[in-house]
Parts: structure tokens; C-alpha cells; sequence
């Protein structure tokens, strides 16, 4: 802690005084009480946005989601953008910016899409039991987009001003890698001195507490590909050469060699091979997940792989595999550490505990942000909750408060910095 503290210090981001316990020792009460009084209209948003269905193709859902977003921003006073994404379903990003009277340069970000399909209301509707809010993507990210925007008006209204410029960025394609947005992500980040990324936090029971997180995987797509020879299946199979048989082969050789890479994880999940029953197949390809941590984990999986599909089990096939890269991943530095640890400190207000989650398998923008390292980062300023990408996704009630008071806190604190 003393080590981050005094890079911090040295680098003009933090005083001392922000980071020591003293400081953060008293809840403020009237910020307290401001994030009280704002969860019942944070359930009122969460019901509104939940019930635009929204995924990541879904362009008429998203073009709804950036209306509702904009004129939410607008109202707080933003001058707004929608900003077209590079590629993919062709919608657009809503980006709100506030000019302050500060010094300090701050970002938040969340995601307007989710991974559902049209229709699922149908299926898996919005309904309240007890402390869960349930209903697609209410968790991942309609909860990081409610913190976001109740937090800004109950700071609206203690006429906080405490910074020089704040952005808040709203992508529509988060769930498919930010194909189209991810550049414009690390772009506005690098204009930033802090970016508080708004993904979920994992609510208890599942886990222990609610937590920050410092490091998401980056992400890859891993294809392989093997060309044989067609022949008949039943009067000359041997005259075929069989892809099929080839690509098993390649596939059982292979789904080991991101053990032998630390910080990389490779899983064959699609396949596909023939047309008809009585041929023997000439063509035959797989897709994989990977997950990356390090950040030349593509070029050291080409390697290994390269060298492994060397080895055929049928003559006379082409093999070629393919890694290609994805969103980056995101491993905080020690800057990004003390302010997680500052967040600690804050929940400590509320007599409440905050972990600080190391690393997940999934991936977040939080990726593209801190990409150059020029800002702070961190991640699951979000709601808690849990089932994102699953049936019965849910939010948790409790964490409202707690995570309302949060952002607030630590962008007052945030503001104060030179």
C-alpha cells in the first residue's frame, strides 16, 4: 500500500490525503441518505430499460436503449454524441460530456446491449422476488448504466462540479468483443485521467462479498481448418481423404496447448464437417475460445499451434490454424490497485466489506481503456447481481445503496486530486 501510495504521489494523480484511512473513516450522510431516497427511481430505470429488449444485433432494441440513454444525459446537463461504431450490427454509441470547474479528467463507461435474443421477455420477463429484480440484462449492464446515471444526479444536485471534463460512454456491442467501438473506448480513455468501468459485481450468496475487479481476460478467436479429398463412402472410401478423421485428430492434439502458455486458455467449441451421408468429407473446420491475460498470448499460441498441427494423422490433408486477436485484456497497475483499495475504504463508511477481485475469465471494455496504461482503471462499479448469460439473470436490491454511495464517494474523492 505504501509503495502505491508514493507512485500515485509521484505522479501528481493522488495527495496522501486522499488515500489515508482518516480521511474515509465517516460515512457522509448526506450522500447517504441522497442514495436512499434515489432506489426506488433506480428500480423504476431498471424496469424501463429491461423492458427494451436490446441485444447485441438487435438494431431497433439499441437504437431504443441510445434514445433512453441520451435523453437521460441530456437532462443532467450533458452535451451528447451519438457516435456510429466501426463494424457490426451499424449502432450507435451515445457519449455525454460535462464540463466542470476541476482539474481532473474522468470517464465511466457501461454497455446498452445484452447476449439475449429478440422475444425473451416472452420467456424470462421482468419480475421482483423479495431482494432480486429479475430480467435480461438487468444485471449485465443495465445496472452499470442505472449507477451511472442516478449517481451523476444525486451529484447533480449537491452541485458538484469538482472536475474538468467527465465523459460517459455507452456502447452498443459489448457482448460481441466491441467490435465497433473498442478503438473509440481506448481512444476517449487515453483523454482520461481515471475510467470507472461499470460491468456487475457478483452478489452473495455466490460470492462472499461484492467486490472491485483489477484484471478481466482479453479474448481470441482460435479457427482450424483442414482440407482432404471427397470420395464415395461406400464403393471407394479409400480413395478419400478423410477431413473429418483429420480435423478429430488436430482437435485431440491440440485442446491441451494453452497449458504450456501461462495466461492463456484455449477451448475448441465449434465444429463442422461433411454435407452428406454417403461422402467421404473433404473439408472439415473448428472454432475455439481463447482467453489471454498476457499481451502477446496470440502470437505465442500461433506458435505452439503451428508446431502441433504439424504432425497429421491422414496423409495427404492441408491443415492451417488461425489466432486472431480481440478485445485486450485488462490487468490493473498499482495505480488502479490503490484506488480499489480506496473503494475499500469507502465501503468501510457503510460498515460494509468490498473485496478486490483479482482476475476473471470474462472479458470487459475495462480491456480497451487502460490498453495504453495512460489512465486508471478499474472495474464492477455495477450493480451485484448474478445468472448474466443465463436464465433468471438478477440483480440484488441491497446493493443499490451501497453502490450509489460508492461511485459518488470516490468521484468527490476522485475531483479533489491534482
Amino acid at each position: 500500500m505504501k509503495r502505491s501510495i508514493k507512485l500515485l504521489a509521484s505522479a501528481g494523480l493522488f495527495s496522501l490525503a486522499l488515500a489515508s484511512s482518516p480521511a474515509l473513516a465517516a460515512a457522509d450522510e448526506k450522500l447517504r441518505a441522497a442514495a436512499e431516497q434515489a432506489q426506488p427511481a433506480v428500480i423504476e430505470s431498471l424496469h424501463d430499460m429491461v423492458l427494451i429488449e436490446s441485444g447485441s444485433s438487435d438494431v431497433e432494441g439499441l437504437k431504443k436503449m441510445a434514445d433512453y440513454t441520451e435523453a437521460r444525459l441530456k437532462a443532467l446537463g450533458a452535451k451528447t454524441e451519438r457516435r456510429k461504431t466501426t463494424k457490426g450490427a451499424g449502432a450507435d454509441m451515445v457519449i455525454g460530456t460535462f464540463e466542470g470547474t476541476g482539474s481532473r479528467k474522468l470517464m465511466l463507461i457501461a454497455h446498452m446491449d445484452t447476449v439475449y435474443e429478440h422475444g425473451i421477455l416472452d420467456t424470462q420477463p421482468y419480475k421482483v422476488d423479495g431482494n432480486r429484480i429479475y430480467g435480461p440484462g438487468i444485471a449485465d449492464d443495465k445496472g452499470g448504466i442505472a449507477v451511472i446515471l442516478h449517481s451523476l444526479k444525486i451529484l447533480n444536485d449537491t452541485g458538484w462540479r469538482d472536475y474538468a471534463k467527465l465523459t460517459v460512454s455507452f456502447n452498443p456491442d459489448e457482448e460481441v468483443g466491441s467490435i465497433g467501438s473498442g478503438e473509440i473506448i481506448a481512444e476517449l480513455a487515453d483523454q482520461h485521467d481515471v475510467v470507472l468501468s461499470c460491468e456487475p459485481t457478483v452478489a452473495p450468496p455466490v460470492a462472499k462479498n461484492e467486490s472491485l475487479l483489477l484484471g478481466a481476460s482479453g479474448t481470441a478467436t482460435g479457427t482450424l481448418d483442414v482440407k482432404g479429398k471427397a470420395s464415395h463412402a461406400g464403393a471407394a472410401p479409400q480413395l478419400g481423404r478423410n477431413a473429418l478423421i483429420e480435423l478429430a485428430h488436430q482437435l485431440l492434439q491440440t485442446q491441451d496447448v494453452a497449458k504450456s502458455i501461462p495466461g492463456t486458455q484455449l477451448n475448441w467449441t465449434t465444429a463442422k464437417a461433411g454435407t452428406v451421408r454417403n461422402q467421404i468429407p473433404d473439408h472439415a473446420s473448428a472454432g475455439a475460445d481463447i482467453r489471454l491475460t498476457i499481451p502477446d498470448g496470440v502470437q505465442k499460441l500461433q506458435a505452439a499451434l503451428d508446431e502441433k498441427v504439424k504432425d497429421r494423422l491422414i496423409p495427404d490433408t492441408e491443415v492451417t490454424v488461425k489466432v486472431t486477436g480481440g478485445r485486450p485484456p485488462f490487468v490493473a497497475n498499482d495505480r488502479g490497485r490503490a484506488l480499489a483499495k480506496q473503494g475499500q475504504a469507502i465501503y468501510a463508511e457503510l460498515d460494509r466489506t468490498l473485496d478486490i477481485a483479482e482476475m476473471t475469465g470474462g472479458a470487459t471494455d475495462a480491456g480497451y481503456a487502460a490498453r495504453s496504461g495512460k489512465a486508471i482503471v478499474v472495474e464492477s462499479f455495477g450493480l451485484a447481481g448474478w445468472g448474466y448469460h443465463a436464465r433468471d439473470e438478477y440483480i440484488d436490491t441491497n446493493s443499490i445503496v451501497p453502490r450509489l454511495y460508492l461511485m459518488t464517494r470516490i468521484l468527490m474523492e476522485l475531483g479533489k486530486g491534482k
